[in-house]
C-alpha cells in the first residue's frame, strides 16, 4: 500500500503489466489511463481496478494524487478474488463523497498498519486492513448491477462460457468445443450467447485471443509467429490473417504504432 503524487505515477507511461492486483483510488488531480488498449479519463474521487493480466500505462497526468494498492493471489481472500474475477475487466468508477470518505479511511488505514512492522500479528492485520478495503471497492463495482436479480438462464450459461473461454482460449478455439464442455448444443450455446451480450461464441473466442496477442505484441518481444504458437496457432500466416480482420491493422503495425 503507497500513496502516490505526479512525478511517481509519471515513471508509469510505459505499457507494463504486474503480477498482482492494483487498485487505484484518486484524490486529486486528473489523469488518462490506457488499460489494454482502452483510455479512461481518471477524475478525482474516482476508482480503478486492474487486474494482473492487463497491460496498461499513463498517457497524461495533471497534478495528481493517488492511493495505490497492490496485492498478490495468495493474500487474497478466497471471496474477493472470486468477485474480482467477476467484475474484470473493470473501468473506472465514480465514487459519491460519501463512499470516498471511507475507502480513503480505509486507505488511510492500510497505510498506517503497513508502517507499523512491529506489530505482533503484523501479517494478519496488513492481510485484514488490505482486504477489507478490496471489499469495499469491489462492493462500489458490484453497485453498478443495481439490486441483486436472480440471473437468467442465457446470463448464467454465458459466465460459465467466459470463465471457460478465459481457462482454456489457448487450447479451444470451437464453440462446438464450448458447447460440448458445458454440456449443451452449439445453437443453444450461441443463442444464450448472443442475448446476454449481443455477439457469437466465435466473436468473443476471437476477441480473447486478439487480445492476448496484442498484450504479447505490447509487453514482449517474441515475433509474431512466436506469439502465434504461443497462442495455439500453428499457421503464422492464418494467425495474421485473424489479427488484421479482428483489430483493422497488421501485427506488425500494432507493435509499431504503440511503440512510436
Amino acid at each position: 500500500m503507497d500513496q502516490h503524487a505526479v512525478t511517481e505515477l509519471q515513471e508509469a507511461n510505459h505499457a507494463h503489466r504486474h503480477d498482482f492486483h492494483i487498485f487505484l483510488i484518486a484524490r486529486n488531480g486528473s489523469a488518462t489511463m490506457e488499460v489494454d488498449f482502452e483510455r479512461y479519463d481518471f477524475n478525482p474521487s474516482s476508482v480503478l481496478y486492474i487486474n494482473p493480466d492487463q497491460i496498461h500505462r499513463m498517457f497524461s497526468i495533471d497534478d495528481a494524487d493517488f492511493y495505490l494498492l497492490a496485492v498478490s493471489n495468495e493474500n487474497l481472500d478466497a471471496e474477493n478474488l472470486r468477485l474480482l474475477q467477476e467484475i474484470s475487466p473493470a473501468k473506472p468508477l465514480n465514487l459519491s463523497p460519501t463512499v470516498l470518505a471511507i475507502v480513503v479511511q480505509a486507505s488511510e488505514l492500510c497505510l498506517t498498519v503497513f508502517n507499523r512492522k512491529s506489530e505482533k500479528l503484523y501479517p494478519y492485520i496488513l492481510n485484514a486492513s488490505c482486504n477489507t478495503l478490496v471489499a469495499l471497492i469491489i462492493s462500489q463495482y458490484l453497485e453498478l448491477t443495481g439490486p441483486a436479480e436472480k440471473p437468467s438462464r442465457y446470463d448464467g450459461i454465458t459466465k460459465a462460457f467466459k470463465a471457460l473461454l478465459d481457462r482454456d482460449f489457448v487450447r479451444v478455439k470451437k464453440p462446438t468445443e464450448y458447447a460440448l464442455a458445458l454440456n449443451i448444443s452449439t445453437p443453444y450455446l450461441n443463442e444464450c450467447v448472443n442475448k446476454a451480450t449481443g455477439n457469437s461464441v466465435s466473436h468473443h473466442i476471437q476477441q480473447r485471443v486478439i487480445l492476448e496477442a496484442k498484450r504479447l505484441l505490447y509487453h514482449s518481444d517474441k515475433s509474431v509467429k512466436e506469439i502465434a504458437a504461443e497462442l495455439g496457432y500453428d499457421d503464422a500466416a492464418y494467425f495474421s490473417r485473424l489479427f488484421t480482420k479482428v483489430s483493422g491493422v497488421t501485427a506488425m503495425a500494432f507493435r509499431n504504432k504503440n511503440f512510436d
